[in-house]
C-alpha cells in the first residue's frame, strides 16, 4: 500500500469527523507528529500579489525558504480579500489540498474569519500573522509579528545621514498603532542625527492604493523632502516614484533596490524564513507553537536592507552600532521624557517602554519632529 496515500485518507478522515463533532475540542492528532518519510503541507494566502515588491512578497519569500526542505509542500493562493472568500480558501486548501496548517497572512483575515473556521478543523493549526491572538481565541489557532519599529529606526539613521534638506517624507496608509509606531521610530531616528530633521506624513487611507501613493510622494517632493519611506502594501509606486524625482528612498516590507538602485539607502523588511522555519520544526516535532510567537531585531524577525551606494561611512558607522544595541537587547526606542508633536509629554522623564510594553500597541501619538496629525 502507497504510504502516503493511506496517510491522506487518514488525514481526511480526521479532518472530516472533527469538523462535524466535537468542533469545540482539541484533537489529539493536531500538530501532527511526523514520521521521517512523511511531507507536511502547509498553505499559504495572499491578500495581494506574491511578487508585490512588499508585504505579500515578503510573506512568500518566506514560504519559499521553507519549501526548500525535503519534508515539506507548500501551497500558496495569491490575491484573496479579507472577506467569505478567505473563509472559502481556508477550507479548500484544508479539505481538498489537505494542509497541515494553513497561513493566513493579512491582518483582516483573522476576526472573523480564523475565528469562525478554525473550531471546525480543530487538527489543523491557523498561524496568523498580526499579534491579535486573545485568550478565548480557537486553541489551534496562533499568532505572530516582528518589531518592524527597529529596524524603521535603523533606516531614520540612515536617511538622517543622507538628508541634504533636513526634511524626510512618510507615506502611509492608515493612523493605526503599528504605523505610528514605525513614523515616530523612523523619526526618532533621523532626529538622533541631527534634532532639527522632520519628517512629513500623508494618509493616502487605504493600503493599497497606487494613484494616492504616486501623488502622496510627488506632494512631498514638492515641499522640498528629499528622502521618502512609506508603510503601505507595496511600496513599489512610490519607490519608482522617488526614482523618477530622483530623491532618496528607505523601502518598507521587503528590498525595493532593483526599483531604484542609486537612490535606494536601505529599509526595514521582514525576516519571514526565520518564523516560518521555527513554526515548520514546531510542527514537524509535534510541539505545540506558542500562541503569540513575536521578535525584532534580535531574534531576527526583522532585517535591515543592504545599504545603497549613496550610503556614507558615517552613516554605516552610526547604524551599524545601533543594530548591534537592538541585537544585543539593550537598546529603547520610546524612552523617557518623550513629547509627541503637540508639545504634550506622552512618556514621563522616568519611565522607557521596551518592545514588550503594551502601552505601546495604543499609540496614538506622533512623536515631535513629525509635521502632521493623526486624524489626517
Amino acid at each position: 500500500m502507497n504510504h502516503s496515500v493511506s496517510r491522506d485518507a487518514r488525514r481526511r478522515f480526521l479532518k472530516t469527523a472533527l469538523a462535524t463533532t466535537g468542533a469545540g475540542l482539541m484533537s489529539t492528532a493536531w500538530p501532527l507528529r511526523l514520521l521521517a518519510s512523511d511531507t507536511l503541507r502547509i498553505g499559504f494566502i495572499y491578500v495581494g500579489a506574491r511578487d508585490d515588491f512588499g508585504y505579500n512578497q515578503a510573506h512568500a519569500e518566506g514560504a519559499a525558504s521553507i519549501a526548500q526542505l525535503p519534508w515539506i509542500e507548500v501551497i500558496e493562493q495569491e490575491n484573496v480579500p479579507e472577506t467569505l472568500e478567505v473563509q472559502k480558501t481556508m477550507q479548500s486548501m484544508i479539505t481538498l489540498d489537505n494542509v497541515d496548517a494553513v497561513f493566513p497572512t493579512s491582518f483582516g483575515y483573522y476576526d472573523p474569519h480564523v475565528k469562525k473556521v478554525a473550531p471546525r478543523f480543530p487538527d489543523v493549526a491557523f498561524l496568523h500573522c498580526g499579534g491579535l491572538y486573545q485568550e478565548g481565541d480557537p486553541g489551534n489557532a496562533g499568532s505572530y509579528f516582528g518589531y518592524i519599529d527597529e529596524a524603521q529606526y535603523i533606516a531614520g539613521i540612515v536617511a538622517g545621514h543622507s538628508s541634504q534638506r533636513k526634511r524626510l517624507g512618510f507615506v502611509a496608509a492608515k493612523p493605526i498603532p503599528q504605523v505610528l509606531r514605525n513614523i515616530n521610530a523612523y523619526t526618532l531616528g533621523a532626529r538622533s542625527v541631527d534634532a532639527s530633521i522632520t519628517t512629513r506624513v500623508v494618509f493616502t487611507g487605504g493600503w493599497s492604493d497606487p494613484v494616492r501613493e504616486a501623488e502622496a510622494t510627488n506632494s512631498l517632493v514638492d515641499q522640498g523632502v528629499d528622502v521618502v519611506t512609506c508603510h503601505v502594501d507595496s511600496p513599489k509606486v512610490i519607490a519608482q516614484t522617488c526614482a523618477e524625482r530622483e530623491i532618496f528612498f528607505t523601502g518598507y516590507h521587503a528590498n525595493q533596490s532593483s526599483l531604484i538602485p542609486a537612490g535606494y539607502l536601505t529599509g526595514a523588511e521582514w525576516n519571514w524564513a526565520t518564523v516560518y522555519q521555527q513554526y515548520a520544526q514546531w510542527l514537524r516535532d509535534g510541539a505545540r507553537p506558542p500562541s503569540l510567537y513575536r521578535g525584532g531585531l534580535k531574534e531576527s524577525f526583522v532585517k535591515v536592507s543592504d545599504y545603497g551606494p549613496a550610503v556614507s561611512d558615517a552613516a554605516r558607522r552610526h547604524a551599524d552600532g545601533e543594530i548591534a544595541s537592538f541585537q544585543a537587547g539593550g537598546k529603547v526606542i520610546f524612552g523617557g521624557g518623550l513629547k509627541d508633536n503637540e508639545g504634550n509629554t506622552v512618556i514621563p522623564a522616568n519611565e522607557v517602554r521596551p518592545q514588550t510594553d503594551v502601552r505601546l500597541e495604543k499609540m496614538d501619538w506622533l512623536v515631535e519632529g513629525v509635521v502632521g496629525s493623526t486624524g489626517a
